[in-house]
């Protein structure tokens, strides 16, 4: 059985549209399916709870962004006979885009009704939160609180948070520890990915693949501001790697001690307070659809 999960607030106008496009894909396939209507945050998780835990061979399908494609993940219980597929359809798209997952609804449920699941890697941290994307603490939290305060629409609010968290975030103390080694660092941010992108289509971690069995470890430490208009076009660019200050790790394990005693994380965008990043690989263990 496959079971689309999908925001009911988007079920209108032209988003009704592409949905009944990905029920026909899926008719003319001859799927069998249950679409299953969230209307808040934490309903992706439990319906994925119950449909994992039940000994059947289920696929669960994301039909929605990052924040429904985190609530899933963190629901998945039974690894060996269920499956993930992911239909693009939320105002940020990080990891589907990242992955190569078509971004058009339509083509998107063809990869599943016609495609086969590859081994993926996702993100396990020690508090029992999982990331399938992206995790991290910095200027990235600075600007999804911006950006959920904003009143304006599309992909463009990232971009205008992301411009004024430049200007205003102070950088901060953190101890970063990974295959024996500790850091000090002052600095704007640390992350760590598993998808290659966050923020709306930031390329952030560009040595990433979500299949590789790494953790893709990024330290942004202090950039003056006057260095910050030539730093952000470099990161616009695709380029972060070339910027000064800036540092990458692959591992397998890392942990981030923030010197604030109180602080918050992000996860696929979704915020977090005082949950400490200590986080490591788990390798192809989860079953996604990709072209």
């Amino acid at each position: 059985m496959h079971y689309i999960l999908v925001n009911e607030t988007h079920l209108e106008g032209k988003n009704l549209n592409k949905f009944n496009e990905v029920l026909s894909v899926f008719d003319n396939a001859g799927i069998e399916y249950e679409v299953l209507k969230t209307q808040k945050a934490g309903d992706a998780k439990r319906f994925t709870e119950e449909f994992t835990s039940n000994g059947e061979k289920n696929t669960i399908v994301a039909m929605g962004g990052d924040g429904t494609l985190h609530d899933v993940i963190n629901g998945f219980n039974d690894f060996d006979n269920c499956d993930l597929g992911i239909i693009p359809f939320g105002t940020g798209n990080d990891f589907a885009e990242g992955a190569g997952i078509p971004l058009d609804t339509k083509a998107a449920a063809e990869v599943i009704a016609n495609g086969t699941t590859k081994p993926v890697d996702f993100i396990q941290l020690a508090s029992g939160l999982r990331s399938i994307n992206s995790v991290g603490m910095g200027i990235d939290v600075d600007v999804l609180k911006r950006t959920y305060a904003s009143k304006d629409k599309g992909k463009g609010k990232y971009l205008k948070a992301l411009i004024v968290s430049l200007k205003n975030f102070e950088s901060v103390n953190f101890t970063i520890k990974y295959d024996g080694k500790e850091e000090r660092h002052f600095g704007l941010i640390a992350a760590v990915g598993n998808g290659g992108q966050f923020g709306g289509g930031i390329k952030i971690f560009p040595h990433a693949k979500i299949d590789d069995g790494l953790l893709d470890v990024i330290i942004v430490d202090y950039i003056s501001k006057a260095r910050i208009p030539a730093a952000f076009a470099k990161l616009m660019r695709g380029k972060v790697d070339k910027i000064k200050k800036v540092s990458f790790v692959q591992t397998k394990a890392v942990t981030f001690i923030n010197d604030s005693e109180n602080f918050t994380i992000q996860a696929e965008g979704e915020l977090y307070d005082n949950v400490p990043i200590e986080a490591h690989i788990v390798e192809g263990k989860l079953k996604l659809y990709l072209p």
